[in-house]
């Protein structure tokens, strides 16, 4: 957290994000700010504001994603401004800061140099006050390019990443995003990746050293907090207090000074609201905060130092798990990786950053991984998770690649990145699992590497120690895929599973695996919503195989198939369809089967590892957000809009649920979880249909779980006689074609449901399902009955966002759908059923 000192009359940091022109040159054209003078004035953009070349370019409507690519790595990119020196009193600084520069990078204030960045990584500031001149002065960065400076000679790795065209990447400290082919749009970021800024600095002033929240072994919380302080020449201090507040309590205890060490002190909370993921608890937060008293003057100086929590982590990996514990209570931890929300910029607003999250909270999911190949998130990403209940999976910025570890330049920028990276997350209650690298052991096994070389010192001691010592109670783990024989297996440990997946295996394999924690999973290229193909280029007229449509469909360099072929394989599997005839003779059917067919394994998978017997402590899916438009591996597009598989994981994943399994010859499971603290009483009701969708069955049982209570139930246990719910022995035609569990609260609430279909999943279209919608706009919410089996309904309605959709309607059921008004156009939609011949128009009523 960055500390941000309040005081009547204080000059705020001024970020300088106006004025700014940029130039692309040949490499190595220009080595200092004197001879840019031969750049004829009409070659210098005016960038709107401050950002990437390819951010600024975009704004300009010079370049875009759907345009010709452009390697922004093949030039040298300068920027320049000019602002006015800021009127300073005698006793002033002024510091210029810059928060990210991407990526080697040289920085000139009024033609001298200042400084070289040689990593995105790294923040920088420095005080400039006796390099200003009166009136205007002059700022100027070179971001060298990425091409010459990898095309230098330097040793071979040990070990290749196929993700990565080009290996010596692993000399550079940059971001991988854009750099992959295979699945990052080309849209490399080069320039300016956060503020640059300057700052007057007098006294007093306080800076952050440590930030530590702690639940005692008494039960006590203790917020412990050092810090340094600046005080200017005429003032004196009389007092230093830390303060933490919450719902209007506040408690405030005396800070000490440390000699030279800065003051430190103490506040300690008895009984304290503990934090807690949102599927567990509520995620309490106390707001901290240093008061520093000046003889003479009456109001304190107030630095906030934001919020923090209360919370035990324990990771348990005894006999091969990956369990985490929060509060001493076992969480399933699920979710998804996180990516960028504007994959061009690497920025958004807190607001932006706050309502994704929301989202992913709102579908049921409890942890977020941040992984070695994205980009450092900024506060506003923690404070969302912190916040909203959300834990947080987070990696340094390492993937894959074999890292020169013994190269004492490269080392020091990894040292300061460290180290302003634990200083940054101090005292974030959602941090949940510091990781040293993505998938950097596995790519060193699968390409053959020795042994020895899977387990380098950087991730093996260096990184941990650092954080065993800045971050006590956050575990460390040195790698995403991790434990076994080999770093992959996946029953010990931790592995990125893709036994459902790009490796074909039987939907059952999510079970015999015995997974223990997939750092990522299910990755799948996901059709999205019809409205997000219509900005792709070419719209609804594009076709699936059409190299545009290719284009942005994830695959491995050099591999023979794409995750478009995996997503075919299930489609064939699942529904009994061809997928090449199918979309042949009808690729509107082939685009609704395929965007269907993945959210069905995922949450076929999620509850074989969610069930009581499951010995599997949690799973990401690999993207929860799309990088740009198209059948990517995200959970919703690049715009946040949800994708079918979205809303199957969000009815799977909620802290109340129930699902199905099929145990072969033992019959169907059916599985209630409750992770609330509070019991739930509930009716499981289980009702069967058969040809025709004939009820031929029904149960009822009332259960009564206790607070984070689990418990599956025989569904042949209610039934009068025997039935083959599972069609395991299949005696003749199956007498059972859909098996509908429905928990429901005292209330009559819908709590879950499940759908098993014993024969597989239906592929035929009726004539008639007897499906109608109507939308009541004084409730806000949309009415989707019918009276045969409507599978996989889906709404489309302008001027509204619907909380659910592709959802199956049991014969003879209805559903209500909460909306929520996103324009002003009037209300007008359809819904189709997976197995109607057509849609069904909306009714509107008041």
């Amino acid at each position: 957290m960055t500390p941000q000192a309040h005081r009547p009359g204080s000059p705020q940091r001024e970020r300088i994000d106006g004025g700014w022109e940029m130039c692309a040159t040949a490499p190595g054209r220009f080595s200092e700010p004197g001879p840019l003078a031969e750049i004829p004035p009409d070659q210098w953009l005016k960038a709107p504001t401050l950002g990437p070349a390819a951010d600024q370019l975009r704004a300009l409507k010079l370049w875009s994603l759907d345009g010709p690519p452009r390697r922004f790595d093949a030039d040298d990119w300068w920027y320049r401004v000019e602002f006015e020196r800021p009127d300073l009193h005698p006793a002033e600084e002024l510091w210029l800061g810059f928060d990210g520069l991407a990526t080697v990078a040289d920085v000139w204030l009024n033609g001298q140099l200042l400084m070289r960045s040689t990593s995105m990584f790294v923040a920088h500031e420095h005080s400039v006050r006796h390099l200003l001149k009166p009136g205007t002065n002059q700022l100027v960065l070179r971001f060298h390019s990425l091409d010459a400076l990898l095309a230098a000679k330097r040793p071979r790795p040990r070990w290749r990443a196929p993700m990565v065209a080009n290996q010596q990447l692993r000399w550079t400290r940059t971001t991988l995003l854009g750099r992959t082919p295979g699945w990052s749009p080309p849209a490399a970021v080069v320039g300016p990746t956060k503020d640059i800024w300057w700052e007057r600095r007098s006294g007093p002033r306080v800076t952050l050293s440590t930030l530590r929240s702690t639940v005692e072994p008494d039960a006590t919380g203790k917020v412990a907090v050092s810090c340094l302080l600046q005080l200017g020449a005429d003032q004196s201090l009389d007092r230093m207090e830390l303060e933490v507040t919450r719902d209007g309590v506040v408690q405030r205890s005396p800070m000490q000074d440390d000699a030279n060490a800065g003051y430190s002190g103490a506040v300690s909370i008895t009984d304290p609201a503990l934090w807690w993921p949102h599927t567990h608890g509520e995620p309490a937060l106390y707001q901290v905060r240093v008061r520093v008293f000046l003889r003479g003057v009456s109001e304190p100086l107030v630095t906030e130092l934001g919020s923090t929590g209360f919370r035990t982590l324990q990771l348990d990996t005894s006999d091969g798990r990956f369990a985490l514990r929060v509060n001493g209570v076992p969480v399933f931890c699920r979710g998804a990786c996180w990516t960028p929300l504007d994959v061009v910029s690497l920025r958004a607003t807190p607001e932006a950053t706050h309502d994704a999250v929301a989202q992913a909270r709102d579908a049921g999911m409890n942890m977020l991984r941040v992984g070695g190949s994205m980009v450092y998130e900024e506060a506003a990403f923690f404070d969302g998770c912190d916040s909203l209940g959300v834990l947080v999976w987070q990696e340094f910025m390492f993937a894959n690649m074999d890292y020169p570890e013994q190269d004492g330049a490269f080392m020091a920028d990894v040292h300061t990145e460290v180290q302003q990276q634990l200083q940054a997350w101090q005292g974030r209650p959602s941090l949940a699992v510091l990781c040293g690298n993505s998938e950097g052991e596995q790519q060193a096994a699968m390409w053959g590497a020795s042994r020895e070389l899977w387990s380098p010192p950087l991730f093996h001691t260096t990184l941990r120690e650092r954080v065993n010592e800045a971050l006590p109670d956050v575990p460390y783990w040195p790698s995403s895929a991790h434990g076994g024989a080999f770093p992959h297996q996946g029953n010990v440990g931790t592995t990125s599973y893709y036994g459902v997946g790009a490796y074909l295996r039987a939907p059952e394999d999510a079970r015999r695996c015995e997974l223990k924690f997939a750092t990522e999973c299910l990755a799948f290229a996901n059709v999205p919503d019809e409205r997000t193909v219509a900005r792709m280029p070419g719209g609804h007229g594009l076709r699936m195989h059409h190299p545009q449509w290719k284009e942005r469909s994830p695959r491995d360099l050099n591999a023979g198939w794409d995750f478009e072929d995996v997503r075919d394989h299930y489609l064939s599997r699942l529904f009994r369809v061809d997928p090449v005839a199918c979309r042949t003779v009808d690729h509107e059917r082939y685009l609704a089967l395929s965007r269907v067919v993945t959210g069905e394994l995922m949450a076929g998978a999620f509850a074989e590892w969610r069930r009581p017997g499951s010995g599997c402590g949690g799973a990401l899916v690999w993207f929860l957000r799309d990088l740009w438009a198209g059948a990517g591996w995200g959970l919703v597009d690049d715009t946040g809009l949800p994708k079918a598989c979205f809303y199957a994981l969000r009815r799977a994943l909620q802290p109340v649920a129930v699902a199905i399994t099929d145990e072969g010859n033992n019959g169907l499971y059916a599985h209630v979880i409750n992770e609330p603290a509070e019991a739930l009483t509930a009716t499981l009701e289980i009702t069967l249909h058969g040809p025709a969708d004939s009820r031929v069955g029904q149960t009822r049982q009332v259960l009564r779980l206790p607070g984070r209570g689990q418990q599956s139930v025989a569904l042949a246990e209610g039934l009068e006689g025997f039935s083959d719910l599972s069609y395991a022995y299949r005696f003749g035609q199956p007498g059972v074609t859909l098996v509908h569990a429905s928990l429901c609260a005292a209330d009559g609430a819908v709590l879950g449901e499940a759908f098993h279909f014993p024969t597989g999943l239906p592929s035929l279209v009726r004539a008639e399902v007897g499906l109608t919608a109507t939308l009541e706009t004084t409730r806000a919410e949309l009415l989707v009955a019918s009276t045969g089996l409507a599978q996989h309904v889906h709404i489309a309605l302008d001027g509204y966002t619907v909380s659910d959709n592709d959802f199956h309607l049991a014969p003879g059921s209805q559903r209500r759908i909460a909306l929520k008004r996103n324009g002003t156009q009037a209300p007008k939609g359809q819904v189709w059923a997976l197995n109607a011949d057509r849609p069904v128009a909306i009714l509107v009523a008041p």
